[in-house]
């Protein structure tokens, strides 16, 4: 069974009428899946004790108090806000520790979670990239400290480098992170020598590749590089890092991506779930900007978690 969290309180965080990460992007997701057997995820609120799993206090009262203020842009990064923001932050990171109560009680063998504002940019003390609060990684976190999970891998096929995750965890030995994004991009991070400091190192694996690529390239790290890697960390919990601006067509990256080659990305994260954490997988909706383009491949995504 396939868990989905969608909470629509995520629509809310209203980012102007061109702004790439729009509201519509919530329902272009949502509408592809209505017709799936799916599993709904209740909503809930992220709590400040959560939230601070990965991000600072100071972080954290930062953010609540320049929404409250009536800011238009986070104060340390490009990073749209408005009223609503700070609830529809919580409320995604919230779906996203339901979805993993979820699969630990084993209502569901694996979910996805439909929340924005997207999070992996956003590092302990920093929200940029149209990121609040790294919803993945304090899904990871989560895990380990409500369920005792001790390794975690977290595979990120977003066209931009997931530079928070690998903050939060880059000095971390338990926590996995792999990435595959186009370079030179946004946000100029995820060289191949970036791999870990402190008891951390190893536990970074990034594959940046040039405008133009896609199944050979990406698909081929996945099979080839995190296959192994998976190998040798043996997680027990597996999580993906969603981004579908990765996908052909999409204003916001460069890489050729399909919609069948999202459902075979989706197969090798699923097999390391099954081999190595009993199929404990979580997938959150990060980037993807064309709302065609992703509404077709959340959808290729999903049916491949079925």
């Amino acid at each position: 069974m396939t868990g989905l969290a969608a909470d629509p309180v995520c629509k809310e965080h209203l980012t102007g009428p061109q702004h790439p990460e729009q509201p519509a992007r919530f329902d272009s997701a949502v509408s592809v899946l209505r017709d799936l057997a799916l599993v709904p995820i209740p909503a809930r609120v992220a709590d400040y004790d959560e939230i601070a799993l990965c991000h600072t206090r100071q972080y954290i009262h930062l953010v609540e108090r320049e929404i409250f203020e009536g800011f238009h842009e986070l104060s340390t990064g490009d990073t749209v806000i408005s009223p609503k923001s700070l609830d529809a932050a919580l409320r995604a990171a919230g779906g996203a520790l339901n979805a993993i109560d979820a699969i630990f009680d084993k209502r569901v063998s694996n979910a996805f979670c439909i929340g924005r504002p997207p999070g992996h940019h956003a590092n302990a003390t920093r929200g940029m990239g149209f990121c609040i609060f790294d919803t993945i990684a304090i899904a990871a976190r989560y895990a380990q400290r409500k369920y005792g999970v001790g390794r975690v891998m977290i595979a990120d096929w977003d066209v931009h480098h997931g530079n928070g995750t690998q903050d939060i965890f880059y000095t971390d030995g338990t926590v996995f992170v792999f990435n595959t994004h186009q370079s030179p991009w946004y946000p100029g991070t995820g060289a191949r020598s970036e791999r870990g400091e402190g008891a951390g190192v190893g536990m970074t694996l990034n594959c940046p590749f040039p405008a133009g690529s896609g199944r050979k390239e990406i698909l081929g790290a996945f099979q080839e590089q995190l296959l192994p890697a998976a190998a040798e960390v043996k997680p027990e919990l597996v999580l993906v890092s969603a981004g579908f601006d990765s996908r052909m067509g999409d204003p916001l990256g460069g890489f050729t991506l399909t919609d069948a080659d999202f459902a075979d990305l989706t197969g090798v994260v699923r097999q390391i779930a099954d081999q190595y954490a009993g199929g404990r997988l979580l997938s959150v909706l990060e980037g993807g900007y064309s709302l065609k383009g992703l509404a077709s491949a959340v959808r290729s995504h999903v049916e491949a978690l079925l």
